[in-house]
């Protein structure tokens, strides 16, 4: 079994209030759940408004499945609009490491 995770540091657009952020912050989380079928919260940043950090896993008995899922969401974080990647850390690792 393989384990992936990525770790995606964002800045926001036109944010000036936690209130706004978390407006921008759900929809995101929301889609990516939806989309990749992956766990994801808010991993960083929560105190600060016009920065986030993203963190999503998955899991496969294929470690090609797991490449390409994170490749497929490292893909969607580069192409929103509204936000700015930072940077954006992956680690796969088999369970048996």
């Amino acid at each position: 079994m393989f384990v992936g995770a990525l770790e995606v540091e964002l800045l926001l657009g036109d944010v000036r209030s936690l209130k706004q952020k978390r407006a921008v912050v759900r929809p995101l989380l929301a889609e990516v759940r939806r989309r990749y079928e992956v766990a994801a919260g808010e991993t960083g940043a929560a105190d600060k408004w016009r920065r986030t950090t993203l963190g999503m896993a998955t899991v496969s008995a294929s470690a090609e499945q797991v490449a390409s899922v994170c490749d497929e969401i490292e893909r969607w974080a580069w192409s929103r609009p509204e936000v700015e990647v930072v940077r954006i850390t992956r680690w796969v690792r088999s369970i048996d490491d």
